[in-house]
């Protein structure tokens, strides 16, 4: 990520469903989790999680059954996790860190 404003416009396409379903990764995933904990806090990131990717499945015709608490519960606490240990660094600092760390990675193709 290069700027708040390549951050905002990731969290954006999720929350509209502008992002085509094939092309939300795990790394916009991570950003949005990043943004949300980021500006709203642990808990209010989750329930925002939660709502969008139930709304974001629904618009694109995916399988409700797809969604996860557990695993949405999961990454939501790493990345909070990650940013504490992070500290006082911009949200593009933060954003790239958690995306680039392997510990982040998925263990199979997006």
């Amino acid at each position: 990520m290069n700027s708040e404003r390549e951050i905002e416009n990731v969290v954006r396409g999720f929350e509209t469903c502008e992002t085509g379903a094939d092309d939300f990764k795990h790394k916009d995933h991570l950003v949005v989790a990043v943004w949300y904990v980021h500006n709203l806090g642990r808990e209010a990131a989750l329930e925002r999680m939660r709502s969008g990717l139930i709304r974001f499945l629904a618009h694109h015709e995916v399988d409700p059954k797809k969604y996860s608490e557990e695993i949405t519960s999961f990454w939501i606490e790493r990345v909070a996790e990650r940013l504490d240990e992070l500290g006082n660094v911009s949200i593009v600092e933060k954003c790239n860190r958690i995306v680039l760390d392997h510990r982040f990675a998925r263990t199979k193709a997006d």
